[in-house]
């Protein structure tokens, strides 16, 4: 088995203001616990990936810290506090510049280790110190992005990603990965991932919410 060579930094954001267009997907449950569920089966998702060297969290949010920092993520703290891409830009900056540096979302609760392995084990295959990223599941947005060593990640994520990815150099990853390209921004989203197969964090919610909805 090849050794672990990538650094994958997971921005989360502060609890209370991540994954606003999730709010009430959960009626029972707070949004918060929904928010941490997300970040907490991703990051076990890439810690348990045999590819990845070390997963490294930008958060401000000390509950998110404490929790993913118990899970083997080195935790930083999002010294930009400018957003998205600049807390990607911090945690590449961080992992140095002889790092093959991965950034990846923190809202993929279904995503198996052995789907980013692929996805990481398809960025040498192509050219040379160009950036690739994988794009969710409609195609418009990003999941991962990742850069060969000496490359700089430029990350560009946000609302058309995939595209400004596309434009700013970087080449698509086309492998049939669904359950890393499967983000949760929506209800509709949580109930694809749950047809996935969540992670323990999310699955427990999810499970809860059942239980306690009438009917």
């Amino acid at each position: 088995m090849a050794e672990p060579t990538w650094t994958v930094v997971v921005p989360v954001k502060r609890l209370p203001a991540a994954k606003s267009r999730l709010r009430g997907a959960l009626p029972v449950v707070p949004h918060e616990e929904l928010a941490l569920a997300l970040a907490a089966d991703t990051v076990r998702a890439v810690l348990a990936c045999a590819a990845v060297a070390e997963v490294l969290v930008v958060t401000d949010d000390a509950r998110a810290a404490a929790e993913l920092a118990a899970a083997g993520a080195r935790i930083v703290p999002d010294a930009p506090d400018a957003g998205l891409n600049a807390a990607f830009r911090h945690g590449a900056a961080l992992a140095g510049r002889r790092a093959r540096v991965a950034g990846l979302t923190a809202d993929l609760p279904a995503l198996r280790p052995a789907e980013l392995a692929a996805a990481l084990a398809a960025v040498p295959a192509g050219p040379s110190g160009v950036r690739r990223f994988v794009a969710d599941a409609p195609g418009g947005g990003t999941v991962l992005l990742a850069a060969p060593a000496g490359v700089p990640l430029e990350p560009r994520f946000g609302v058309g990603s995939a595209a400004a990815h596309a434009a700013s150099g970087a080449l698509p990853l086309t492998g049939d990965w669904p359950s890393l390209r499967r983000d949760v921004d929506t209800a509709d989203d949580l109930a694809a991932a749950a047809r996935l197969g969540l992670g323990p964090r999310t699955a427990a919610l999810v499970g809860a919410a059942a239980t306690a909805t009438p009917g």
